[in-house]
């Protein structure tokens, strides 16, 4: 048979049977629970239009979850599996699932013990949406059934209608491909790709964490700005031109934020223009403090000094730069400041 489970049936489990289905232990979901999914490796499950209504699956192995007494079920699809789409409602379009499926007459009421490919069909409504999963389900791809396709009636166009559903799991400790932001970390410390970038789960933080993370924020000041005399002024930064999302916005143009919490070093530059007399340049954390990076007695003109300085800040601290000069200054230009901010490490 082309569905072969394993630890499923109560005789007859065949030699084939164990060495194709994924034996081992897979990625957990809780302390008895396994995260069901396709094993990566190739193509598994894939879906290729065979005829106006028809569809067929190809090879792939899978884990499925049932309720956690069933416990998962290792399955293999040992060969492509062709499937009928029931014909579209004559008035409302609809969402089919093409789901792997495991039926054990010890947990639910069919009396059988196989696996199998189906299809699930959807409700035809205004807004369809996918059909609920009975247990012991994994969702491989959705259908788009538009009203009133059959064989003899347009058919449905494959190239539009497949949604990919399938999800990856790994065994416990591997990197899990296809992931997103979205999907929940099972244990601290799991790997996941997400589109390319490698994440790791944090518990702490129950969020996914970059393996090699780097936060860095670098400003850019494009416009002629005037100081007044003998006051402490924030440069209005309009914008970056290298940065991790999130460390500079539009809405606080003076800010550079820490999106994590640990050691940091601020890097601050100001060049001045002739007549600058008593010229300072400060760092502020939260607004608060003078912590002094440079200081130039007079400026005979396009004279600078830049300075850098290491600061333990948490998530969510924000650095600010500011000048100060002893006689008042118009038209310096933008690119004379520019601030900083770099992550070394948690503290």
């Amino acid at each position: 048979m082309p569905v072969r489970p394993a630890w499923l049936l109560p005789t007859g489990q065949t030699r084939e049977d164990t060495r194709l289905a994924p034996i081992g232990t897979y990625t957990p979901e809780t302390e008895m629970r396994t995260r069901d999914g396709v094993i990566p490796g190739g193509n598994p499950f894939a879906a290729t239009g065979a005829g106006a209504m028809a569809l067929q699956i190809g090879a792939g192995r899978a884990v499925v979850q049932g309720t956690t007494p069933q416990g998962a079920y290792p399955v293999a699809l040992d060969a492509p599996q062709t499937l009928t789409i029931t014909d579209g409602h004559p008035q409302f379009n609809r969402v089919d699932t093409v789901a792997l499926r495991v039926l054990d007459q010890l947990f639910d009421e069919y009396g059988q013990n196989l696996a199998r490919i189906e299809v699930v069909d959807g409700e035809a409504r205004a807004t369809p949406a996918p059909p609920q999963l009975p247990p012991a389900s994994l969702r491989l791809w959705d259908v788009s059934v538009p009203a009133g396709t059959s064989a003899g009636v347009n058919g449905i166009n494959w190239n539009t209608a497949l949604t990919d559903r399938r999800r990856y799991t790994v065994a416990a400790g591997g990197v899990a491909p296809g992931g997103t932001a979205a999907d929940a970390g099972a244990y601290d410390g799991q790997y996941a790709d997400h589109g390319g970038r490698l994440m790791r789960w944090s518990q702490a933080t129950a969020s996914w964490r970059p393996v090699v993370e780097r936060y860095y924020a670098s400003t850019v000041k494009t416009n002629a700005y005037n100081l007044p005399a003998n006051t402490y002024t924030k440069i209005q930064w309009t914008g970056t031109d290298a940065a991790t999302p999130g460390m500079w916005s539009s809405a606080a143009t003076t800010r550079l934020t820490a999106p994590v919490g640990g050691l940091w070093v601020v890097y601050a530059h100001q060049a001045w223009p002739s007549g600058a007399t008593a010229a300072r340049t400060r760092v502020q954390v939260n607004n608060a403090g003078d912590i002094q990076l440079s200081h130039m007695a007079s400026s005979t003109g396009g004279q600078g000094m830049g300075a850098a300085r290491p600061f333990v800040l948490a998530a969510g601290d924000y650095v600010e730069m500011s000048v100060f000069t002893g006689a008042a200054l118009t038209n310096i230009p933008g690119n004379y400041s520019k601030l900083a901010l770099q992550w070394i490490g948690p503290a």
